[in-house]
């Protein structure tokens, strides 16, 4: 049964991500992160690993909580 259980996370942790890197691929660079607000260069969207987390999990709780963008 276990194993199952794992299979399922794994699975579900897999499409989560994939829907994750769709999103980003999908926000335009503005030159500034979209968490924190500091300038990133090129065609970053965040200035680190920290502010994509962070903006991730702001993501997946408005998507939760019915409200927009």
């Amino acid at each position: 049964m276990s194993d199952d259980v794992d299979v399922a996370s794994v699975q579900e942790e897999a499409y989560r991500a994939a829907a994750l890197n769709r999103r980003h691929a999908s926000l335009p660079s503005v030159g500034q992160c979209y968490s924190c607000g500091e300038p990133v260069k090129g065609r970053l969207r965040f200035c680190d690993t920290d502010c994509r987390d962070d903006w991730e999990k702001d993501e997946v709780a408005r998507r939760i909580n019915g409200r927009p963008e």
